[in-house]
């Protein structure tokens, strides 16, 4: 009965999901099928009878993730698991309880930190300006994921924050506080505090919540802050029905609170756990893979990722430029050589460590006639041209259809400006192109049965769950952003001091999640990886990273840019923006 479940599963995969009863811990690498590990387990639970779909609970960190698991599960025929973020059940749970605990309506959240903070900075008599008012915000988000009181924050950070001294930002957040309490509201990191405050005070709300649920899986395991896993404590009560999965090499929220040691500790809580290592990895070319197992060697947790695939596949290559000019020109070159040689721009990626370092590579790509897309950016169900297109389907639905469905998806795109070939220009005109083009391309996977309302209602289901379709272009992303994805061709730029490691990332635990954040973009290349870095910014000279030491010049293959790597004139005259030299330690 089960054989749909466990089919192509491998062995450790395997002995997995057959592991139904908590406390378990998976420890997962990079592409070694964590999601469908964590799908399989509930979906085998349901099938066996040792979990009723409505008493499960699968917490992840993202909405997205979330509607991911949500279509992985109906897909395998289970409906009715809570698939959600930590946010969104504790929302839920709050909401649904607060009436009944406090005889009134729950408190609205507040959508912006800093609107809020400069109303008590002035009720205060302070009028700091925004950029420090942002700091302060970030500094109200750590106090409350570590669970500090403002007097033990303050104490912690005795320094100032721009130009208020360390008194006048205990007394904005103070002031914070009492302005939020009085509008009755609550910010979202309150919204995980109000929920585990009613568990913990209010019996008959812990006995109700464990009630509904009973089994529990948590992923990205590593993510967890002190407050969240406060939280799912209080969920738990005295159960052990619980299985985490993560990998501590992919620790890059310390900034926000998130700590490892809940991952790595996991045996010391439950001494009984059943702990299962997924290290075949099922993305990545062999030679991709020893570079991530070099940066990572002995470090704490670090999995060693394995694989039969692309032994013979080439090294990843290292490029030295002299400035980030040529840098960015020089990968652009790269990138249009790869899409010449037929590479789907979908599957390629220009990652790197500042939203800043985005400017100079989205010109270089503009001037190689590169359409682009930076992740990050507006939601694509959220686009004016897309959600115009969905309302204009749903309406062209009530009447009968004078052509086949695919036509008709093609005759409202085209009413709405879709043509058969994109603008020559880039910019807003080409984005609303590939936009709907995009749509097109959805309605090309439908079966032969759909019909407008029928996609239509998927189109609407895949937003709900921010199920984006991927659009012909290249994706921009920094490290952070790019966690999770991945591309068959990945272009990590900027491997130099300052950059990566990033220049505040001071102390060993600053500079070990820099090395995580280096090992997630590495892990995110399937087919080839290319590193690069500059030697001159315009402010000054750079050194390369010490992550590229770390790696071992015998396993990259390192080139010299080409004296004529950049600026705009020397568009496509060298494809690769480099030669090859000889190749170090050879």
């Amino acid at each position: 009965m089960s054989e749909h479940v466990l089919a192509g599963l491998d062995d450790h995969q395997r002995e997995a999901v057959l592991a139904v009863r908590g406390p378990v811990c998976v420890l997962a690498g990079a592409g070694t099928g964590k999601t469908r590990v964590i799908t399989r387990r509930i979906a085998y639970g349901v099938e066996n009878g040792t979990y009723s779909p409505g008493r499960v609970m699968a917490v992840t960190f993202t909405a997205k993730a979330a509607g991911e698991m949500r279509g992985r599960l109906r897909a395998l025929g289970v409906e009715g698991v809570a698939a959600r973020t930590f946010h969104a059940a504790a929302l839920s749970q709050l909401n649904y309880f607060w009436p009944v605990v406090a005889g009134s309506a729950a408190p609205s959240i507040i959508d912006n930190k800093v609107r809020l903070l400069a109303q008590a900075a002035s009720a205060i008599g302070l009028s700091p300006d925004t950029p420090t008012l942002r700091d302060v915000a970030s500094g109200i988000e750590w106090r409350k994921v570590t669970m500090r009181s403002i007097d033990a924050f303050s104490a912690d950070r005795p320094g100032g924050v721009g130009a208020l001294d360390a008194a006048q930002v205990r007394d904005l957040h103070r002031s914070y506080e009492k302005v939020k309490d009085e509008r009755h509201q609550l910010d979202f990191e309150d919204v995980l505090l109000a929920c585990a405050g009613m568990i913990e005070a209010e019996p008959r709300v812990a006995q109700a919540v464990r009630e509904q649920y009973r089994h529990f899986t948590v992923d990205e395991f590593q993510d967890v802050s002190p407050l969240q896993n406060r939280l799912l404590e209080l969920w738990l009560g005295e159960r052990r029905d619980l299985c985490v999965v993560g990998d501590a090499s992919q620790t890059i929220y310390s900034f926000a609170g998130a700590d490892a040691g809940h991952l790595l500790g996991f045996g010391r809580r439950y001494p009984d756990v059943r702990t299962f290592r997924l290290e075949r990895n099922y993305r990545s070319d062999e030679p991709v893979l020893r570079t991530a197992n070099a940066l990572m060697r002995g470090r704490p947790g670090a999995l060693q990722l394995a694989t039969d695939r692309g032994r013979d596949a080439p090294a990843p290559t290292l490029v030295r430029y002299d400035d980030d000019g040529h840098e960015a020109a020089g990968v652009a070159r790269r990138i249009r050589s790869q899409l010449d040689g037929g590479a789907d721009p979908r599957q390629i990626a220009v990652l790197y460590r500042a939203h800043a370092q985005s400017a100079e590579l989205l010109a270089a790509l503009a001037d190689q006639e590169i359409p682009t897309t930076v992740l990050g950016g507006r939601r694509y169900f959220d686009q004016p041209e897309v959600r115009q297109a969905i309302m204009a389907l749903r309406a062209a639905s009530v009447a009968p259809l004078e052509s086949g469905f695919r036509d008709s998806v093609r005759d409202v795109l085209r009413s709405l400006g879709l043509t058969d070939e994109p603008p020559e220009a880039g910019g807003a005109l080409r984005n609303a192109w590939e936009a709907r083009a995009a749509l097109l391309a959805l309605a090309d996977e439908e079966g032969p049965e759909a019909t407008l309302r029928s996609f239509t209602d998927r189109l609407m289901a895949r937003a709900k769950d921010q199920h984006e379709p991927t659009l012909a272009t290249v994706t921009l992303a920094t490290l952070h952003a790019a966690k999770g994805l991945e591309w068959d061709h990945v272009h990590l730029v900027g491997f130099s001091e300052g950059l990566l490691p990033i220049s505040y990332a001071q102390g060993f635990e600053q500079i070990d999640e820099e090395r995580r954040l280096a090992y997630v973009g590495i892990t995110r290349a399937a087919r080839t990886l290319s590193l690069s870095w500059a030697e001159s910014s315009g402010r000054g000279g750079r050194q390369r990273s010490r992550f590229l030491q770390e790696i071992g010049n015998r396993i990259l293959d390192e080139r010299a840019a080409r004296p004529t790597s950049g600026g705009g004139s020397a568009r496509r005259s060298s494809p690769h923006g480099s030669a090859p030299a000889r190749r170090p330690g050879r």
